[in-house]
């Protein structure tokens, strides 16, 4: 399937640990308006990217943007890992306001790059010819030695995750071994990264030099070992990068036999394509080849060095448009369902029909009342044909017709007003709901989540702390977990709160509720358990002070203003959370449920648990406008 059409201009970016780097890519690996940031001048991520487009003409208008980050990537959550940037993928999404974000590994960029390469952004070093749609191997080194692998799938590559660059070193003659000795010596394990990269190199030095003189040489840094070798004007610097060229060999020789490479093996990283030449002449490709028996197999297999400035740019938009391509074939299926049973609907059903077919984006934020009449029909019908369509209602219509145009699950928000009917309100309120719960299904950060599971399972007691509106949650809680035989209590006044905190033991858990995480009673509450040694869980707002003095925090960062709504969507999520605790710490106990069991009406579980933090991300919920106002005090305003 070839890639959809540049709809806007993309942005490009490779974030490192002291610079990012940004482009717009206005087509196919044309990139425009390059700028190198550096980290530190910025706060975090997003204001970094903020900074860029600051700097692009008025008229650029960004959709999608992709982003390579020198750092493992699981999950929404993002912490980078050799500079103090932390991110929700979603979050940042939002509010760039971006409907499609992409982040991964630079490493995987850099492998996906790899199809995308022209012949002048690669130099083949040795003989050898790539077969066609084959197996491709890459090692990167640099701060660390990268290893992974391109699989070919249908029209497409699949690249491999892989820590291959902790393999053990194994020498290949008496120089490697005495590097080893002397390695082995500092760090126990020897790890091909531990020689293959920077640090590698530095560490390569040192061990020649005392092989040479027992007093050692004078210790230097990678930049200056590669200088001095490619001038020729040290010994010792030069005989380090060769012995590195023939370790990189026997690696990437390994890597070629264990894939069966036969499409080749590339070299990146930041070290070997800044030797240029040096390494062409070096021992690697002789080391590559020597595998005895294989020496036939590997001297047909080509490696290259991959010269391309911005080689993982061009990985990380491959990534984005093989993204793209499933969420425009996702979005068309229910497209294509439309156009093939518009001939057989009723004529109203049918009206409705071509509304879809003529403008599906405009459609997912409308309300029922808005395509009815823009459609000439009544509600009713707009209902019928999203069900003759196989859809339970209008929500699941929009659900499956805009699975992927945004890059996440599609979040509907529609405004309820003093003019809609008992049916369009009843639709919007369950839109903004269903939407809303999508999006704590798309988020659960599992880290988080076992952790305070492992807290619940493992306390005799636990205490539920809320006030105001969510005092509703903590009773709630107190009852599932009764009903899993943990011993348990609510307290929904601050008063009790801090006396009943002040009574605690390390033995107990608080699980503290709120939406703001700012209430000073409930925060002062916590203070005192926290005194007296018991684990505090929060389920709260991601960037709020209760979320950052509790030991684990599930995080519902949802935005409800109760002077203009009923804080109803924010309960209901606080009440999933308490759900998902509720039934793992069922699942994960050994004892079996209390006497009462669990029914199937009731969200409960049993016993004890295991434990880090639930990002939950939704939309800003449904708001009702001053004429719903009586519909605003059927629920009291309360703190939270």
């Amino acid at each position: 399937m070839s890639a959809p059409p540049f709809d806007s201009p993309r942005l490009i970016v490779d974030v490192g640990a002291t610079y990012a780097r940004f482009a717009v890519e206005t087509a196919p690996g044309i990139h425009r308006h390059a700028a190198t940031l550096r980290c530190t001048d910025h706060a975090d991520f997003a204001s970094a990217v903020t900074a860029f487009v600051a700097t692009l003409p008025p008229a650029t208008a960004i959709a999608h943007a992709a982003v390579a980050i020198a750092n493992p990537v699981e999950g929404d959550h993002v912490r980078m890992t050799n500079f103090p940037w932390q991110f929700s993928i979603e979050q940042t999404r939002q509010r760039l306001g971006l409907r499609t974000l992409v982040v991964v590994n630079d490493f995987t960029a850099l492998a996906m790059a790899i199809p995308r390469l022209a012949p002048h952004q690669r130099r083949q070093v040795g003989g050898g010819a790539a077969r066609e749609r084959s197996v491709i191997g890459l090692l990167g080194a640099g701060t660390g030695l990268g290893v992974s692998g391109l699989i070919p799938v249908d029209d497409g590559w699949f690249s491999l995750g892989s820590e291959g660059g902790h393999a053990s070193f194994a020498p290949a003659d008496d120089r490697e071994l005495a590097i080893l000795e002397h390695a082995r010596r500092l760090h126990g394990h020897v790890s091909f990264e531990r020689l293959l990269s920077g640090p590698g190199l530095e560490l390569i030095h040192a061990a020649l030099g005392r092989r040479r003189d027992p007093a050692g040489a004078a210790a230097l840094r990678a930049p200056e070992i590669t200088r001095r070798a490619m001038a020729g004007t040290d010994p010792l610097c030069v005989e380090t990068v060769e012995a590195f060229c023939c370790m990189l060999g026997t690696a990437a020789s390994n890597l070629a036999v264990t894939l069966g490479a036969l499409g080749g093996v590339y070299i990146g990283g930041g070290i070997v394509p800044r030797l240029g030449e040096h390494f062409d002449r070096s021992g690697f490709r002789a080391r590559f080849e020597a595998k005895g028996r294989f020496g036939a197999y590997l001297a047909a297999i080509p490696t290259f060095v991959i010269t391309a400035e911005h080689a993982t740019w061009l990985g990380v938009s491959a990534i984005l448009d093989a993204q793209l391509r499933r969420l425009e074939a996702a979005s068309s299926s229910m497209i294509e369902r439309v156009r093939r049973a518009r001939n057989a609907l009723p004529p109203a059903e049918r009206k409705v029909a071509d509304l879809v077919l003529a403008r599906p984006r405009q459609l997912l934020g409308e309300p029922i009342a808005d395509i009815a009449r823009a459609a000439e029909v009544s509600q009713p019908t707009v209902i019928r044909f999203c069900r003759s369509l196989g859809c339970e209602g209008l929500s699941d219509f929009k659900l499956r017709l805009a699975s992927g145009l945004g890059g996440t699950i599609p979040v509907t928000h529609s405004v309820v007003t003093g003019a809609d009917s008992a049916l369009e309100i009843g639709a919007k309120v369950l839109d903004n709901t269903a939407s809303a719960i999508l999006q704590v299904r798309e988020h659960l950060h599992r880290e988080a989540l076992d952790q305070a599971l492992s807290l619940l399972l493992a306390c005799r007691r636990v205490e539920f702390y809320a006030v105001g509106q969510y005092g509703v949650v903590a009773e709630d809680a107190q009852y599932k977990f009764l009903r899993c035989g943990k011993p348990s209590v609510a307290y929904t006044d601050a008063r009790l709160q801090r006396l009943a905190a002040a009574v605690l033991t390390e033995h107990e858990v608080v699980v503290a509720i709120s939406p703001t995480g700012r209430v000073p009673e409930l925060l002062a509450a916590v203070d005192v358990a926290r005194e007296r040694g018991a684990a505090v869980i929060a389920i709260t707002h991601g960037q709020s002070p209760l979320a950052r003095k509790a030991d684990v925090a599930l995080f519902v960062d949802h935005a409800e203003d109760p002077d203009t709504q009923m804080p109803m969507v924010g309960r209901i999520l606080n009440l999933l959370v308490i759900d998902i605790l509720a039934v793992g710490v069922a699942m994960r106990s050994p004892a079996p449920a209390a006497a009462g069991g669990l029914e199937s009406d009731d969200a409960a579980g049993p016993p004890p648990g295991d434990g880090s933090a639930v990002r939950l991300r939704t939309a800003a919920p449904a708001q009702h406008a001053p004429g719903t106002a009586g519909l605003a005090h059927l629920t009291s305003h309360g703190g939270g």
